[in-house]
């Protein structure tokens, strides 16, 4: 097999972490460079050399892309470990067969009024010419008409946007329109029916009324994906807790109030949303279907049920996507059944993934940073404490092929401590970290021996070195599966 190397280097101050590309050193603001090392390992071979051999080369203080040296080739036996890893890819395979991955493509529609067809500008004029009369006649019926005969029309407001004050009221209406697919009578009857359902629901009191529910682990809201959309996580396995779902959903009044404080944490969210020109005023919902109860709890279902029926009539237009997760076999039958029923276009927003595939699929839309570490990210729960990283520090990804072994290497340009956090999807692989001083003849500092990484063990490694002389970090990830795996990492440093 021919040997094949990978550099990437990346530069980055203090305060920053590594962005990608090859870039030179600074000496006016750069402090480290970052470099990730792939080393392919030949299939018939064994290892000639200690590892540390490899990276015990002192490191320059500047180094351009024309002077970095190839790695040395490290040979790693791997066939011990083909046999189970092959059936665990099957396994995957037959998973993948079973589970739609996606259902067609979809590019969410621009919000900006400007980018509007000619066609659908006249849709939203003559939509607005409706609800313009409709308020001076009174019709949306949230105050009565004045029996004096004055002309003062009604005001309406709907998630904090007063109806044609100004552009916002544009978007809104523009999310009526498309759930109408721009048929301006129905969608008129569409807003109409919202807004007498929310007068009646009282939805401004219930925004600010203190509900008192135990279904902040089920329901809640962290981080944004790459397109700046707030993500919403649903996690229904929660409900196996006997005592959490009989609270919920045991009788007819405890089903209504579980109703009442998903409407109260939707609207709440939604008017965090931007609703403004050109904004994001949609969320990417996410579903873990992890040890969720399935479909022989009625009660659940019949919640589930009314939550739909609500939100299709009340709430157009605020799923950017819907992702569900961990999907179990069972799933598929409820698919195949409501499928059917499904617009092409709302299909074209579901993304499916199995267990073995769901932070693998999180990742295509939503950075590592933002993802919490429960589905594969670096991102702690809210309530947690994590002083040296937050979901403003960028993280890193990179494809570990199988039989390769991958170095992120950090080359340190003055005395300071560095903290860093690392993590392989599922791991299956060993991991070490050492320093390596630019002197000479100086010693290698062991800081991690290697360690062999077992799916279960901590998903996320939190690692420091105070560095009292020139040199650098080197985080050796070896893979020897025939599975690639991501490694995830971010670092940051302080001057001492």
């Amino acid at each position: 097999m021919a040997e094949e190397y990978i550099t990437t280097t990346t530069l980055a101050t203090p305060e920053n972490q590594p962005s990608s590309g090859l870039t030179p050193p600074q000496e006016s603001n750069s402090t480290h460079q970052v470099l990730a090392t792939e080393i392919e390992t030949p299939e018939k071979a064994t290892e000639t050399n200690p590892p540390e051999n490899s990276v015990a080369a002192a490191a320059q203080p500047e180094v351009t892309p024309e002077e970095q040296r190839p790695p040395k080739v490290t040979e790693t036996e791997t066939a011990s470990t083909e046999k189970k890893e092959t059936s665990e890819k099957e396994e995957a395979a037959e998973e993948d067969k079973r589970i739609p991955q996606n259902l067609g493509s979809f590019k969410e529609e621009s919000s900006k009024l400007s980018d509007l067809s000619d066609s659908e500008k006249k849709s939203l004029d003559e939509l607005k010419h409706l609800v313009r009369d409709a308020l001076d006649n009174h019709q949306f019926g949230s105050v009565p008409k004045p029996e004096d005969g004055s002309n003062a029309p009604e005001e309406v407001t709907i998630w904090g946007v007063p109806l044609l004050k100004d552009d916002r009221s544009d978007v809104v209406l523009l999310k009526f329109l498309r759930a109408r697919d721009f048929k301006v009578k129905d969608s008129l009857a569409m807003l109409k029916n919202t807004v007498k359902w929310r007068r009646e629901v009282k939805i401004d009191e219930l925004v600010d009324e203190d509900l008192v529910d135990d279904l902040d682990k089920v329901v809640f809201m962290h981080g944004h994906d790459r397109e700046g959309h707030p993500v919403c996580y649903n996690v229904y396995g929660e409900f196996q807790n006997k005592e959490l779902y009989n609270k919920t959903f045991s009788d007819e009044e405890k089903r209504k109030h579980f109703l009442r404080t998903r409407i109260q944490f939707l609207e709440r969210s939604i008017r965090k949303l931007d609703f403004s020109s050109g904004g994001v005023s949609t969320i990417f919902q996410i579903n873990d279907m992890k040890n969720s109860p399935g479909l022989g709890k009625k009660e659940l279902r019949s919640a589930t049920k009314q939550a739909v029926q609500l939100l299709q009539d009340n709430y157009p237009e605020f799923v950017f996507k819907q992702a569900f997760i961990n999907v179990p076999w069972w799933y598929l039958v409820f698919y195949t059944v409501i499928g059917p029923f499904m617009t092409p276009r709302s299909k074209s927003k579901l993304v499916f993934a199995g267990p073995s595939r769901s932070a693998e699929t999180l990742f295509k839309y939503i950075s590592p940073e933002q993802v919490p570490v429960q589905y594969g990210g670096l991102s702690v729960d809210p309530c947690d404490c994590n002083p040296d990283f937050s979901l403003d520090d960028p993280a890193s990804e990179v494809i570990v092929k199988p039989g390769t072994k991958q170095t992120v290497e950090i080359i340190i340009y003055e005395k300071c401590e560095i903290v860093w956090e690392i993590r392989v999807i599922g791991w299956e692989v060993s991991y070490k970290a050492e320093f390596v001083p630019e002197e000479k003849d100086a010693y290698t500092v062991v800081v991690q021996k290697p360690r062999k990484m077992k799916p279960f063990d901590e998903p996320v490694l939190t690692q420091s070195f105070k560095v009292n002389e020139l040199g650098k970090v080197l985080l050796t990830v070896d893979n020897p599966t025939s599975k690639k795996k991501k490694l995830v990492y971010r670092f940051s440093v302080k001057p001492l």
